[in-house]
């Protein structure tokens, strides 16, 4: 006898079924997530009693026992039967201490408006789809620091003719720069050729004044040094052959305000730090609190990138020398601790500098930490350089593009992409070192929070612990802020994750 077999051929697409009501929703995920398997369950049993446990107590040391009110130390006292948590009457009193230090009263407007300024160029920068990205770039890199130099410390700064000299100097070098950028064939040009001596010859002259006293001539209301007067004018005109012979030679378009934008800022800097603007003089070692931390901070961050990168170049260079002073400066930035980089800067740095030259205890830890910072960040990015396939210099290569051409447009942005949480790292890294100031006498925020600590007014066995908790939860804010943004941006840009 045959079976007779009935067979079901689908005439459409079969729509997928739903998941199991147990696999969804949040029962679901709980499920998943937390008691999978029973070692999974028992771990989560455990860890949800240890969380209890501990925030409980937290808690009734932060809200329930704490203090929130109070004009001096008796309201922070444990008495018979009231038990005292955190004093966060300590913190209210000497809050606009953690955020000026000892910045005179009458002057904290301008610190007031230097925050919220770096708030309101930061913002457009941080949202990719904000519009006028250059010039919001050029008011935060390049006009801001100026401002904010004048503002907080008043301004009207004793500029030499030497410095100068050496700030027009550098001017010539980075036009240079832009000008090797914008053609291939402008390096060889005659003119293009003597502005690069020029600028070395600027740059020597105006740095040997320093050193070497010459017959001194007035030029423009500033005291020049005949070596800084000639080196002065050896850069201008550097910058005048520069401009003009990558004009004549550009493939694209002239470009010629872009060209100049380096001198613009050079008389910018000279006009802006040496005019009067009737502003209170404030020395630096009046600043404090949460303004020194964020000086630090933002200054080694935005001077660590920049010579980052050029270190991480000169390192993969095949020209000996710049490789070999690369690899030096590399290794012993990155063999020293942070700390004694900091006694070095403060009390090494005026030994090197000629006489009647001398920077600031905060000037010096500037310096100190950007040079720091650039040489672990010089090795993040020659990671990233690494990391790009060979293919990608040889395309740029038949495409016969210059190497600033090469690198600016193709190699770094692929590399730079692909080390973003290396650099975020060191972001991160460099922030909370900014505490480290501290121990040569400088009262950044943490600073500031511990020399309250001695305060008679506040003197309670809970003080400390509150004082501290409160920066903790401050460096937190920053750090997780910076890390959540380039977890933001690192999506944005696609690499490695799955969409």
């Amino acid at each position: 006898m045959e079976e007779q077999v009935s067979h079901f051929v689908a005439r459409g697409q079969l729509q997928p079924l739903p998941p199991p009501s147990s696999e969804t929703g949040f029962a679901g995920r709980v499920r998943k997530h937390l008691f999978a398997t029973p070692f999974d369950a028992v771990l989560t049993i455990l860890f949800a009693l240890a969380i209890a446990y501990f925030g409980s107590a937290i808690f009734q040391w932060a809200v329930t026992d704490a203090v929130f009110t109070g004009a001096d130390r008796t309201a922070c006292l444990a008495t018979e039967g009231r038990p005292v948590g955190a004093c966060w009457a300590f913190i209210s009193a000497k809050f606009s201490q953690f955020l000026y230090g000892t910045y005179p009263l009458d002057e904290r407007w301008r610190v007031d408006l230097v925050f919220w300024l770096l708030v309101a160029l930061m913002v457009p920068i941080a949202i990719p789809r904000a519009p006028f990205k250059r010039l919001n770039a050029a008011l935060l890199f390049l006009v801001f620091p100026l401002v904010t130099l004048v503002l907080l410390t008043g301004g009207r700064f004793a500029l030499s003719g030497s410095g100068i000299g050496v700030v027009f100097a550098l001017a010539a070098a980075a036009t240079l720069f832009l000008g090797s950028g914008r053609s291939s064939t402008v390096m060889r040009s005659p003119a293009m050729k003597a502005a690069v001596w020029l600028a070395l010859a600027g740059f020597v002259l105006s740095f040997a004044s320093f050193y070497v006293s010459s017959g001194r001539q007035t030029f423009l209301t500033f005291r020049f040094e005949m070596l800084s007067l000639i080196g002065f004018a050896a850069a201008v005109l550097a910058i005048v052959l520069a401009v003009v012979a990558t004009v004549r030679s550009a493939e694209e378009g002239a470009g010629l305000v872009s060209l100049l934008v380096p001198t613009i800022v050079a008389i910018a800097f000279v006009l802006i730090l040496t005019t009067n603007f009737w502003l209170e003089h404030v020395p630096t070692n009046l600043w404090g609190g949460l303004l020194i931390t964020l000086v630090v901070a933002l200054t080694g961050i935005a001077a660590s990138l920049p010579l980052g990168i050029l270190l991480a170049l000169g390192r993969q260079s095949h020209m000996p020398a710049v490789r070999l002073l690369s690899v030096v400066f590399i290794e012993f930035w990155r063999g020293v601790p942070l700390i004694t980089v900091l006694f070095m800067a403060n009390f090494m740095l005026p030994l090197l500098l000629p006489s009647g030259v001398s920077f600031n205890q905060l000037l010096r830890v500037l310096v100190g930490v950007s040079l720091f910072a650039a040489a672990y960040m010089a090795e993040v990015i020659r990671g990233g350089l690494q990391a790009i396939p060979k293919g990608q210099y040889e395309g740029a290569d038949a495409m016969a593009l210059t190497y600033w051409q090469k690198m600016r447009m193709i190699i770094l942005p692929q590399a730079l992409t692909l080390v973003i949480p290396g650099i975020v790292n060191t972001f991160i890294g460099l922030f909370k070192d900014t505490s480290l100031v501290y121990i040569i006498g400088l009262a950044d925020l943490l600073g500031t929070i511990r020399r309250g600590f001695g305060d008679p007014i506040w003197i309670t066995p809970s003080t400390p612990a509150t004082g501290l908790v409160f920066g903790a939860f401050a460096f937190w804010l920053f750090c997780f802020g910076m890390s959540r943004y380039s977890v933001f941006i690192e999506r944005r840009l696609s690499r490695g994750h799955k969409r």
